[in-house]
């Protein structure tokens, strides 16, 4: 009795499908990143606080995105001393004299950023 032979695993790997991709959508994105990140640091902070409350991580994390450097990570309790923190969440909220330092066409702001923005100011 003969067995029936092995099969033999395709030479090819299987090629991933990839969803097109709009390039004026990613050079929209990176233009806006690029706006951001050249601003500074300090006013990066204040305009991310303006909208919600943050832990120091996921500020961290959302400036990274950004791009950040280490002097200015390192800078950022400097910042926060500016900023109300909650004792209850560790959250950082923006104290209500900074209000006034707020750009309401800052370039990291999308519609739905400006339309609170525009609740929490009135």
């Amino acid at each position: 009795i003969k067995r029936a032979p092995e099969s033999i695993p395709d030479v090819v790997p299987l090629r991933k499908r990839t969803t097109p991709m709009n390039p004026a959508l990613a050079i929209r994105r990176n233009h806006t990143n690029n706006l951001v990140s050249q601003r500074p640091y300090r006013d990066r902070v204040i305009h991310l606080l303006a909208l919600k409350s943050y832990t120091k991580p996921e500020l961290l994390a959302c400036l990274q995105r950004d791009g950040v450097n280490q002097k200015d990570r390192d800078s950022l309790g400097i910042i926060l001393r500016d900023a109300s923190l909650n004792t209850k969440d560790n959250t950082y909220s923006l104290k209500n004299h900074l209000f006034k330092d707020i750009q309401k066409d800052w370039p990291g702001y999308n519609e739905t950023d400006k339309g609170l923005l525009e609740l929490i100011l009135s």
